[in-house]
């Protein structure tokens, strides 16, 4: 295999908050890995008896989550350590937030079931993609948004403040702030005043 990382002293972790290629076989990056497996599913145990009791074991899963936040389990991450979440913030069932890179939400979003935040992104070319390497971009989220239902936002993609995306729309670039966009891929469709 290519010694791609040849003159770069870095771990595959550095390299991957970079944005950095990086090879996420690296079994420091697999114990981490783990711990965020067993603690969503301590989570979403914890949640069906008690869900206030649940609450520390989520506030260790995420790196920061907000006041007020509510996640309803399952929810499915790489690490949970790279994701901020504002506070009063709703995020229904079914979350997959793959935190490769930072995935930032803001406060008082509201994210419906099944959606998808995927910061990973992989080679084109065949040989260093068989050779494992990936990287990745991170996803913000602003103040007041609404994913709808399977929404998929991709990799590097930024949604302004108080804007809506439609239900099973995949947001493959930038949306601004205070509009809705919808469709494969989500296109802006109007802007949206305050008082509607």
């Amino acid at each position: 295999m290519t010694d791609y990382f040849a003159g770069d002293d870095r771990t595959n972790r550095q390299r991957m908050l970079a944005g950095d290629l990086y090879i996420a076989d690296d079994p420091d990056l697999e114990l981490a890995a783990h711990r965020a497996v067993r603690l969503a599913n301590e989570y979403l145990a914890a949640f069906t008896v008690d869900a206030a009791a649940a609450r520390p074991i989520l506030a260790d899963l995420i790196g920061d989550l907000g006041e007020g936040a509510v996640i309803k389990p399952p929810l499915f991450v790489d690490y949970g350590s790279h994701i901020t979440i504002g506070a009063g913030t709703f995020i229904n069932y079914n979350l997959t937030a793959l935190d490769v890179a930072m995935i930032s939400i803001g406060r008082d979003c509201q994210l419906g079931p099944n959606v998808q935040l995927l910061t990973p992104t992989h080679p084109l070319a065949a040989t260093p993609r068989r050779d494992k390497l990936e990287a990745a971009q991170p996803i913000t989220l602003g103040d007041n948004v609404w994913l709808g239902g399977g929404v998929i936002v991709l990799p590097g993609v930024s949604i302004g403040d108080n804007s809506v995306i439609g239900a099973g729309s995949v947001v493959t670039r930038d949306v601004p702030a205070n509009v809705i966009a919808v469709g494969n891929p989500a296109r802006v469709l109007r802007a949206l005043p305050d008082d509607q």
